[in-house]
């Protein structure tokens, strides 16, 4: 008995909750209609109109098949008893739920989570725009490292120039002559390379300062309120912008400047003529130029190997910002979003429980089923039907069983022939006694 009231009880919940499983469906679709409708709309170019009527039209699509998808699987999956048909029914199911997402899903992704995505991208954007702005800046200021080495050099071939002049330090003779000429003419080169480089860093300086005005204003657009769509467009304005200022500080370094100064260092290195008075201090100031030769061509290597190493540093890509829109930011940004992309596949794929509910709990009837005997298996409007069934049967079978009642005989007066059938009411009475109530009955019910 146990069994039979366990499975009365499940049919009577199953019926209960047909309703709300209706609901529940109908719910579910209409929640994913309107996410669907707001991502769709983002997609869309046209007049208001237009978009607005695309939008619905597409959502309402949306909506009937996956109220419809869900309804026919928890009408049939549940009912499959054989393995084959059940597994053909849930590879469908999953068939249709890669639809449903792939149509619905990422567009209420959109909906829930497209302006936050976009503004990760613009975060992102602004990461790329800032890393590109600091390497710019440092690839300029490269060559400024140079100058301690240039003003060394400069600074000791000056001062080989006055102590040559002043106590003849290099050549044993005092004075002014050729080599205090030619290392007074190296310090002067020097001079004027420094001086390049020294121009260049007022250069860097204002083009590093407006890059990060760009980028401040790049960085208020991201947290900015608003609307996303117009925060996006003046971003993408200040990123054209702040790709020229980094173009330009690429363009302002002096490295390649300062290798061809190197260069000219040993090329176009000039020895005066010695102009001492004797031969001896001629020949000694030949020694003392051609020393200062090798150092100049050693000062014009180092130079130019250190200008040669700043301008083997990785140039500033080409850096466009390409504006996403919201689907495309979703989509882009998926791993930073997985709550918004949970929320919006559950909407539609919910409804994959409730058939494995009812899958569940109609295979736990039918096992009760089996286990209940079939007296328990009636219930108490079957057996009134049974009862009724059976009574008329009953009385068809005499009605078809009881004899053919006679007809009656016209009744003459008494007056007329008093004697002339003396047997007629015997018989009468006798056949009468033949007749069951049951027979009289059913022949007044027969009777018009």
């Amino acid at each position: 008995m146990s069994h039979a009231i366990r499975a009365s009880r499940l049919k009577s919940h199953v019926a209960s909750l047909e309703t709300m499983t209706r609901f529940v469906l109908a719910t579910l679709a209409l929640a994913s209609g309107v996410y669907t409708y707001l991502g769709v709309r983002s997609l869309l170019d046209g007049s208001a109109t237009v978009v607005f009527f695309a939008a619905i039209i597409y959502s309402v699509a949306v909506s009937v098949a996956i109220y419809g998808f869900w309804t026919y699987l928890i009408r049939f999956l549940p009912e499959m008893r054989d393995a084959g048909s059940r597994l053909a029914l849930f590879g469908f199911m999953a068939l249709g739920s890669a639809m449903i997402v792939a149509m619905s899903s990422w567009l209420n992704a959109a909906a829930l989570a497209g302006s936050a995505a976009v503004e990760q991208h613009l975060a992102v954007t602004l990461e790329d725009y800032t890393a590109d702005l600091d390497q710019a800046h440092g690839n300029a200021l490269g060559a400024l490292s140079l100058l301690p080495d240039i003003q060394r050099a400069s600074e000791r071939f000056a001062r080989l120039a006055a102590d040559e002049q002043a106590t003849g330090a290099l050549t044993g003779t005092s004075g002014s002559g050729s080599v205090v000429q030619l290392l007074s003419q190296m310090s002067a080169q020097m001079d004027e390379l420094e001086a390049t480089i020294e121009g260049s860093r007022d250069t860097i300086k204002n083009g590093f300062a407006e890059g990060q005005e760009r980028l401040a204003a790049m960085r208020s657009l991201v947290s900015a309120p608003g609307a996303i769509a117009q925060r996006s467009d003046q971003f993408a304005a200040e990123a054209v912008a702040l790709a020229g200022v980094i173009a330009a500080l690429e363009q302002t370094s002096i490295a390649p400047s300062v290798t061809r100064a190197a260069a000219d260092l040993s090329v176009g290195f000039i020895a005066p003529i010695a102009d001492g008075g004797t031969v001896d201090l001629a020949g000694r100031q030949d020694q003392v130029m051609a020393t200062i030769r090798t150092s100049v061509e050693a000062q014009s290597k180092a130079l130019s190997e250190a200008a040669a190493e700043i301008l083997a540093q990785p140039k500033v890509p080409e850096r466009r910002y390409v504006p996403l829109t919201s689907a495309e930011a979703v989509l882009r940004y998926a791993s930073d979003f997985i709550p918004s992309w949970a929320g919006a596949i559950s909407i539609d794929l919910l409804p994959a429980v409730l058939v494995g509910i009812m899958a569940v709990v109609q295979s736990s009837l039918r096992r009760t089923e089996e286990n209940v005997e079939g007296a328990d298996r009636i219930t108490a409007g079957d057996m009134m039907r049974s009862l009724e069934l059976h009574e008329a049967l009953l009385a068809r079978r005499q009605t078809a069983a009881a004899p053919v009642a006679p007809e009656e005989a016209p009744v003459t007066p008494p007056s007329a022939e008093p004697d002339a059938h003396p047997q007629s009411e015997p018989d009468e009475r006798q056949a009468g006694q033949n007749v069951t109530p049951l027979a009289l009955g059913d022949r007044k019910r027969l009777e018009p």
